[in-house]
C-alpha cells in the first residue's frame, strides 16, 4: 500500500472512529438525578395569599423567576429545621464555588404562622445567608399552599402553653415558571444536592 493509501486508510478510520463516537454521544441518556425525585411533568402552585420575612404580600408569583429549595418548617423548631437550613446553606455555598449559575434560592414557609411573625422569619432566614426567604401568614392560607403539595403539619402539645409543630422534612425544587418541578427526601446530604441540582435546573 503506498504512502497516499495508508493517508487516506487513516484518515478513514478516524472519520468512522469519530463518528461511531459522536452517535454513542447523542444517544447515551443525559445524566440523571441521584437521589432528587423529579416529577413526570411540573405542576402548578396553589393561589395563596401570604405574606414575606418584609411583611410584603406575596402570591404564588413569589416562585416565579427563580429556582427555589423550598422548606416547610418553624423557627422554633429543635433540630430538624436548622439543621436543613444549615444543609441547604451548605450546598449553596459549595454550589457558588464551583460556578454555578444561576444559584438556588432558599424558601422557608412557615408551618407554625403563630409565633412565626414576618420579623422573627427575616432574623432567622437571614442567619443562613443572602437573598433567602421567609414566607408566613394565616394559617388558612398556608394550607392551601401545603395542601396542593402534600406537606403535612399539625400542632403537637409539649407541655402547658409550649407546644411543637409536627411537619413533614421533604425538600421541594420549583422552577423559575414558579412549579413545583422535584423533591428531596430526608435524610438531607449537601453533597447530594450539588450533585442533582445542576442536572435538575439544566434539564428544563
Amino acid at each position: 500500500m503506498g504512502p497516499r493509501n495508508v493517508f487516506v486508510a487513516v484518515v478513514a478510520i478516524i472519520a468512522i472512529a469519530t463518528g461511531t463516537w459522536m452517535s454513542y454521544q447523542l444517544m447515551s441518556p443525559p445524566p440523571a438525578p441521584q437521589t432528587a425525585t423529579m416529577l413526570p411533568a411540573p405542576a402548578e402552585l396553589a393561589e395563596f395569599s401570604l405574606v414575606d420575612h418584609n411583611d410584603r404580600a406575596i402570591g404564588r408569583e413569589v416562585f416565579a423567576g427563580h429556582w427555589s429549595l423550598v422548606f416547610f418548617g418553624f423557627t422554633h423548631c429543635p433540630d430538624i429545621c436548622p439543621l436543613t437550613m444549615r444543609v441547604l446553606a451548605d450546598a449553596r455555598s459549595q454550589l457558588a464555588n464551583l460556578g454555578q449559575d444561576p444559584l438556588p434560592r432558599i424558601v422557608l414557609v412557615s408551618v407554625d404562622p403563630e409565633r412565626d411573625t414576618p420579623e422573627i422569619m427575616s432574623q432567622y432566614v437571614g442567619y443562613f445567608g443572602d437573598g433567602n426567604l421567609g414566607i408566613t401568614g394565616e394559617l388558612e392560607e398556608i394550607r392551601k399552599l401545603t395542601n396542593g403539595l402534600g406537606i403535612f403539619f399539625e400542632k403537637s402539645s409539649v407541655g402547658g402553653d409550649d407546644y411543637s409543630v409536627d411537619h413533614s422534612a421533604v425538600v421541594l425544587v420549583t422552577n423559575p415558571s414558579g412549579q413545583f418541578h422535584a423533591l428531596f427526601g430526608a435524610p438531607h446530604d449537601a453533597e447530594n444536592l450539588v450533585h442533582d441540582l445542576p442536572i435538575i435546573m439544566a434539564g428544563q
